[in-house]
C-alpha cells in the first residue's frame, strides 16, 4: 500500500483454501502492521515476540491462546498478545485480523 492512498484495509488481504495470507502494509524499524487471512481450521503455532502485539479481527472468529489460557476474538474485537507470554492463534471460523507490533527499547 503507497502512502496517500485510501484502501479498505479488509480487502488487501483474502482467503485461500487451507491457507494462511499475509500481507505486511508497514515494515519500519519501529515497528510493522500485517494483515492476515486464516482458513477455517489453519492457525499459528505457539511462539512468543519481544513486544506486545496488538490484534484487531475485522471478520470470522479465532481463538487466540495466551499463557496458556483460550480467548474468542470474534469480528470487530481486539485482544494485545504480551511481549514475551507464549500465545498460538487458530481459526474457529475462517477469519481476517491485523496485528500491529511498535518496537520499543
Amino acid at each position: 500500500m503507497q502512502p496517500a492512498q485510501i484502501k479498505e484495509l479488509e480487502s488487501l488481504v483474502e482467503y485461500q483454501k487451507n491457507s494462511v495470507v499475509s500481507q505486511t502494509i508497514i515494515d519500519k524499524e519501529v515497528g510493522t502492521i500485517t494483515l492476515f487471512a486464516f482458513d477455517k481450521g489453519e492457525g499459528l503455532s505457539e511462539h512468543t515476540t519481544p513486544y506486545d502485539a496488538f490484534v484487531y479481527v475485522f471478520d470470522g472468529e479465532v481463538e487466540i491462546t495466551i499463557d496458556g489460557k483460550p480467548y474468542r476474538v470474534k469480528s470487530g474485537e481486539t485482544i494485545i498478545m504480551p511481549a514475551n507470554e507464549p500465545h498460538a492463534l487458530r481459526a474457529i471460523k475462517k477469519y481476517k485480523m491485523m496485528l500491529v507490533m511498535i518496537k520499543s527499547k
